[in-house]
């Protein structure tokens, strides 16, 4: 197939894009650049890139395309509370002219990137595909109106998938550290403190960055009727940790490492569990790989082979937050997310 993936400079991008090459897809990116330079280890390849802002897309971009995968966004609940109001406007607006351009160009499959927070407070119940939406942040709004809006787009034509994802981690070539696990591995790697900002209770769903792509490869070889127009929690079910668990695993397998709660850390109200199955049951191509204890070794390796310095740990490479606010202070990057000096304008990267 001939696939157009958006956010494809991004942390999920970056190992997506990968993957559908070795499935055998023909993959075009479409990332303004924004994390292109937040690079971890070995420079990954960066070929075949439409250089633009998802708010920026026309029709002719998406012309000739068997599928759109869209992972451009805000990308979590922190950076989609710095401004609400471009939130919206990136994350459900864009997105939601994005899928209208798509079915207008004649695209017959849509991949949404849509996520687990938009069941919001949820508490110790297990929740499938059918719990009720209780959002509690910009970002997990977005989530809930794209998927509200696009569902009625479908058509016999135009076959929409929404994948409620899980907290991703693990290494990519564009790495983030400000996902849970990435978070701990690198605190504890970097100054010897596994270090906790609640106080450990709230429940989190997790999945490898591989798993992740492999769920939407899946959704993209699937028959057309098993997919359509239905969303699924991306994950494995038995991944669901309460944040001191992770923590407590990454104390084992950092060396030297110690617990530590943030002065002040409380809880979290942010917290739910999800069931995969139904992803796993209707669509057998999709077999996860990782748990948390192998993500965990994997970043410690990477660490070991790259480095994870104090000094990496705090500055902004990792960080999708600082990184925008110092190409703000620079004066690059505007009050709405644009480029100040004609570069393409911010789609920031959901990954």
């Amino acid at each position: 197939m001939r696939v157009l993936l958006t956010g494809s400079n991004g942390y999920i991008g970056s190992v997506m894009s990968r993957m559908l090459l070795e499935a055998g897809h023909h993959v075009v990116g479409l990332d303004t650049g924004l994390f292109r330079d937040c690079t971890f280890g070995d420079e990954p390849p960066d070929d075949h890139t439409i250089r633009k802002d998802i708010r920026d897309v026309r029709a002719e971009d998406l012309a000739g395309f068997d599928a759109v995968i869209h992972l451009a966004a805000l990308c979590n609940d922190p950076l989609g509370s710095m401004n609400p109001e471009l939130t919206a406007e990136i994350n459900y607006r864009a997105s939601v002219r994005l899928a209208w351009l798509a079915r207008s160009a004649g695209v017959p499959r849509f991949i949404f990137a849509s996520s687990c927070s938009l069941y919001g407070v949820a508490g110790q119940e297990m929740l499938d595909e059918t719990a009720p939406f209780n959002p509690i942040t910009p970002y997990g709004l977005s989530k809930v109106q794209v998927e509200q809006e696009v569902a009625r787009l479908a058509t016999d034509d135009f076959s929409p998938t929404f994948m409620r994802n899980a907290t991703a981690y693990g290494v990519s070539p564009r790495l983030r550290l400000d996902l849970v696990v990435n978070n701990l591995v690198a605190a504890a790697y970097a100054t010897g403190d596994v270090l906790i900002q609640s106080d450990g209770t709230p429940w989190r769903p997790l999945v490898h960055v591989e798993d992740f792509s492999r769920a939407f490869i899946a959704v993209l070889h699937a028959p057309r009727e098993l997919v359509h127009n239905q969303a699924f929690n991306v994950g494995r079910t038995s991944e669901n940790y309460r944040v001191s668990e992770i923590a407590e695993i990454v104390r084992e397998l950092v060396p030297g490492s110690r617990i530590r709660y943030a002065e002040g850390a409380g809880p979290d109200p942010r917290s739910y569990r999800v069931d995969c199955s139904k992803l796993e049951t209707l669509l057998p191509e999709y077999k996860p790989q990782w748990t948390v204890r192998r993500g965990v070794e994997e970043l410690v390796a990477a660490f070991d082979r790259y480095g994870m310095t104090p000094e990496d740990f705090a500055g902004h490479r990792y960080f999708r937050i600082r990184n925008i606010q110092r190409l703000q202070r620079e004066g690059r990057l505007d009050e709405n997310l644009r480029w100040r000096d004609g570069s393409p304008a911010l789609a920031a990267v959901a990954g």
